[in-house]
C-alpha cells in the first residue's frame, strides 16, 4: 500500500486525522501545492507577508516530518494536474486529505474522485465539530450567528489527538528544499510562521500574560499585540488545531479564572465555526455579488477608487493606516477589517468581492469562510439579519484611536483626493470651434 496525504490547511502532525491515518501504509508521500488565489483585478499570486509565514510554516513542517523518517514535497500547479501525475509516478494506492470547506477546493476533490480509480479518503478538518457533531443538518443550518451559537455552546468539543509517534517512509523521490521568503516579519507585528511560534503565543496570551481575562475589553484595539490574541494566522494554516486552542481555555477557566472575557475567546471560535459550515452550504454562492440571499446589489468597479483604497490613499485616514497596515504586515485587527470594508463598499461605492479577494492575497490568516462570510455581512448579501453595516468613520476614529497614535504610526495621512477627475475623454467639449 502506498499511500499520499495532501496538506491544505491542516499544517502540523498534532490532531491530524487524516496524517494519523496511514500507520499501516508501505510507504507515504506528504504533498503540499502552494496556493494560487483568483486572479481578479490583476490580483494575482499571495501578498509578500503571507508568502512568508505559509513558507515558514512549510519549513517547520517539513523538519518535523523529517524527524520520522519523513519528507514534504512542495510543488507548484493544480491538484488536478499534479495529483493524478503523482499518484501514476509512485504506484499510490490511496489518498488521503483533511476536509476544506471552501468551494473550489471541493470542485478539485469532485475532479479528482472521478479522474482517479483508487479511493480518496477525506477526514475532519480544522474545525470544532464534525458534521455528524453538529445539532441540526446541514439544509438547516442557521443562516445568522445566533441560533447556532445558542445551541453549539452547549456541545462538548473533543479533545485534539497526540501527534503519531511514526510514520511510514516516503517513495523515492526528490525532496528539495522550501525556498525560505527574502521577506522578514514585519516589526510593527511580528507574527513568524510555524507550529512552535503558535504554542509560544497560545502560552503568552492565555497563562503566562493572563491577558485572556481582559479580551473582551481589548479585542477591538487596531494593533495587534494590545489587545487581539492573533492566534488567527496559526489556526488558518493549521498550525494550530482549533480544538487544541478551546482545550487551552477550558483548562485556564478550571485551573484559574472564568470570567465574560475568557468566554468570549471561545465565542469567537464559535464565529469561525459558523463561518466554517456556511462556506460548506453556500458553496459557490459565497463568492458571488448577491450571495446566498440571490437579492440585487448596487455596485460599481471605479479603478481608480479601488487602486486607492487598496493603497491607503484615499480621503479617510483611518482606514489609510488600516490598509497599510494589512499589506506592511498581512495582518488587521477585526475591527479594522469591518472599518475597511464599509468604507469600500458604502463611502467607495464598491464591489465587495475585490475587498474580499485583496484580503486573501494579503492576509496571513486567510480563510475561507471567515474572510468572505464577513465581506458578505458587511455587504449585506451574508449573515447579517440587520441587511449590512455602515460604520461612521468618524466615530470610529475617535473610539479605537482617540490620540492619533495607529493613524500616525501607519501613515494614514495622506494627500486629499479629489472625489472625480476629469479627463480628455469627458464629454461634452466646451468652447470647441467647429
Amino acid at each position: 500500500m502506498r499511500h499520499l496525504h495532501w496538506f491544505r490547511s491542516d499544517l502540523r502532525l498534532n490532531d491530524n486525522p487524516a496524517l494519523a491515518s496511514h500507520a499501516a501504509a508501505e510507504s507515504l508521500l506528504c504533498l503540499y501545492l502552494m496556493p494560487k488565489p483568483k486572479p481578479w483585478c490583476n490580483l494575482t499570486g499571495i501578498g509578500e507577508q503571507r508568502d512568508r509565514f505559509l513558507r515558514e510554516s512549510l519549513i517547520e513542517l517539513k523538519r518535523d516530518l523529517q524527524d520520522l523518517g519523513q519528507d514534504l514535497l512542495v510543488l507548484e500547479g493544480s491538484p488536478e494536474l499534479v495529483i493524478p501525475h503523482l499518484v501514476e509516478r509512485y504506484g499510490i494506492t490511496e489518498v488521503s486529505v483533511s476536509e476544506h470547506p471552501g468551494w473550489e477546493e471541493k470542485q478539485s476533490l469532485a475532479y479528482l474522485t472521478g479522474k482517479l480509480s483508487i479511493p480518496i479518503q477525506i477526514y475532519r478538518g480544522n474545525s470544532l465539530f464534525t458534521q455528524s457533531d453538529l445539532p441540526m443538518e446541514l439544509e438547516d443550518f442557521p443562516k445568522v450567528f445566533s441560533p447556532f451559537r445558542r445551541k453549539a455552546e452547549k456541545l462538548s468539543v473533543r479533545g485534539p489527538k497526540a501527534a503519531p509517534e511514526q510514520l511510514p517512509p516516503p517513495p523515492s523521490a526528490q525532496f528539495d528544499a522550501v525556498p525560505p521568503s527574502s521577506n522578514k516579519p514585519h516589526p510593527g507585528l511580528p507574527i513568524p510562521g510555524g507550529r512552535r511560534a503558535g504554542l509560544r503565543r497560545l502560552k503568552q496570551f492565555i497563562w503566562d500574560d493572563e491577558s485572556i481575562t481582559e479580551y473582551k475589553q481589548t479585542r477591538n484595539c487596531l494593533d495587534g499585540f494590545d489587545g487581539s490574541s492573533t492566534f488567527s494566522p496559526w489556526l488558518a494554516n493549521g498550525n494550530l488545531s482549533v480544538r487544541e486552542v478551546a482545550h487551552r481555555i477550558f483548562d485556564f477557566e478550571r485551573q484559574r479564572v472564568s470570567n465574560e472575557s475568557t468566554y468570549w475567546l471561545f465565542f469567537e471560535l464559535l464565529w469561525r465555526e459558523f463561518f466554517y459550515w456556511r462556506a460548506e452550504v453556500d458553496g459557490k454562492s459565497m463568492f458571488m455579488l448577491s450571495g446566498k440571499t440571490g437579492k440585487p446589489r448596487r455596485s460599481t468597479f471605479e479603478p481608480r477608487n479601488f487602486a486607492r483604497w487598496c493603497a491607503g490613499d484615499t480621503n479617510y485616514p483611518i482606514v489609510n493606516a488600516l490598509m497599510r497596515q494589512l499589506v506592511a504586515t498581512g495582518w488587521m485587527s477585526n475591527r479594522g477589517r469591518q472599518i475597511a470594508a464599509s468604507c469600500l463598499i458604502n463611502e467607495l461605492d464598491g464591489d465587495w468581492r475585490f475587498g474580499a479577494a485583496f484580503f486573501e492575497k494579503h492576509l496571513i490568516d486567510y480563510d475561507v469562510g471567515s474572510n468572505y462570510g464577513n465581506w458578505q455581512y458587511i455587504a449585506g448579501v451574508g449573515s447579517d439579519p440587520r441587511g449590512g453595516r455602515h460604520f461612521n468613520l468618524s466615530k470610529q476614529t475617535a473610539e479605537h484611536d482617540p490620540s492619533g497614535l495607529f493613524i500616525a504610526k501607519w501613515g494614514g495621512v495622506r494627500p486629499h483626493q479629489p472625489d472625480f477627475v476629469t479627463d480628455a475623454a469627458d464629454w461634452p467639449i466646451e468652447n470647441e470651434k467647429v
